[in-house]
């Protein structure tokens, strides 16, 4: 793979994994494989996105046990040979996993069973997004996994593409012109609102904290039907999202370089192309990031508020670089399939001074900032300093 100076450098998967050395350190004993466990929970999120199968594909590991309370045959016949369980306690203790795939789409059971995995003494945990459905259940995590050296990734897959360095490093070398502000939305199907922000929202916030550094603070409105969101209208909400209302969402983040951040979602706007993504907005460009979409990245050059009597093209930009056709062969699939995201766990496993990509903290993060937009609403859209201070559902806290 290229990086943004041209040099050759290859992914984890292609070169170390498969050592003996590189498993040894990852917590595989001499010639053994990772031991991997998965826990889902059929009707209650089933195993977003495949974290159950993406581990039959991973160099390096085994699926040694699978835990349904909802659904166990199914989900045991999705992998066949592997003992099955009703109660993930009761495999964890048994099978002594080395990672833990934390499947469930739903995050209502997200800490739990982190929080079991972490107890068991599993050294790597990958988790379904979202993370958690409060702030305080996604700190709580981040304590127990950092007081034990336990890795944990966030499945925002998207953050573990490689062609993010070289985004970063074309917006430091201001190919945009200075970097004015970040303007993200959700999918804006009928999810749209809060429940978009949740469990799509995450996505983007995280990635534009990547550019940015972390928020400072967010002033946020929630409507529904386009009438402010009152207490009346709290509900608990879908995907074990916790006292929800809001079908149109609009949130403004200050950050510590001091370039904003914008997310907008309304229900039923979005369109099958999608505004799912974000605009990195300089004075010389723009940049686009689109989720689950290869490529990921275009740029289209030229101050975007001045009029051109040209037109503009939007030129994809690779891991080799702008316009260069990606030299990564069946890169949206390792992305898109958990693969990349997989290969840095196992990655920062070996390293015991480095943290995945996205982390349990860059979790925790991303949930601080869909609770700050419920906060600031709250407040009447007040201004809400962050780090912050509620660490419940502000909307489950309304008095």
């Amino acid at each position: 793979m290229m990086n943004s100076t041209g040099t050759t450098r290859r992914t984890f998967l292609q070169t170390s994994l498969m050592t003996a050395a590189a498993l040894a350190a990852a917590g595989a004993k001499d010639g053994e494989k990772l031991r991997v466990a998965v826990i889902g929970h059929t009707g209650m999120g089933d195993y977003g996105h495949g974290l159950d199968r993406m581990w039959l594909e991973v160099p390096g590991v085994e699926i040694v046990g699978v835990a349904d309370a909802g659904g166990l045959q199914k989900a045991a016949a999705n992998l066949p040979g592997v003992k099955g369980f009703k109660d993930y306690r009761e495999m964890l203790a048994e099978v002594k996993p080395d990672i833990v795939s934390v499947a469930p789409r739903h995050m209502a059971e997200h800490h739990a069973m982190t929080m079991a995995s972490i107890a068991a003494g599993a050294k790597g945990i990958y988790i379904e997004k979202p993370f958690c459905p409060t702030l305080r259940e996604a700190e709580e995590i981040v304590k127990a996994a950092d007081a034990k050296g336990v890795k944990i990734a966030v499945a925002h897959r998207n953050r573990f593409h490689p062609v993010l360095p070289v985004v970063k490093t074309l917006v430091e070398e201001e190919k945009i012109g200075r970097l004015l502000e970040i303007r993200a939305r959700g999918k804006e199907d009928h999810r749209g609102g809060m429940l978009d922000l949740w469990v799509l929202g995450s996505h983007v916030l995280d990635l534009a904290v990547y550019f940015t550094g972390d928020p400072v603070s967010c002033t946020a409105t929630v409507l529904q039907d386009g009438k402010p969101v009152v207490k009346a209208d709290v509900a608990e909400g879908k995907e074990g999202s916790g006292p929800s209302a809001g079908n149109e969402v609009h949130a403004r983040y200050e950050t510590a370089s001091g370039v904003p951040v914008f997310f907008d979602s309304i229900a039923n706007t979005g369109t099958k192309e999608g505004a799912f993504g974000l605009q990195l907005i300089g004075t010389k460009g723009i940049i686009d990031l689109r989720i689950d979409v290869e490529p990921l990245a275009h740029i289209m050059e030229g101050n975007p508020v001045v009029m051109s009597k040209e037109p503009r093209a939007w030129v994809p930009i690779s891991t080799g670089g702008i316009g260069v056709p990606e030299p990564i062969e069946k890169l949206g699939r390792k992305v898109g399939g958990h693969f990349a995201a997989a290969e840095d766990l196992i990655a920062s496993m070996r390293d015991a001074d480095r943290q995945p990509l996205c982390s349990a903290a860059s979790g925790a993060m991303t949930v601080a900032m869909i609770s700050a937009v419920m906060a600031s609403h709250v407040r009447g859209g007040a201004r809400v300093e962050m780090p912050l201070a509620e660490k419940e559902n502000p909307f489950g806290q309304w008095e």
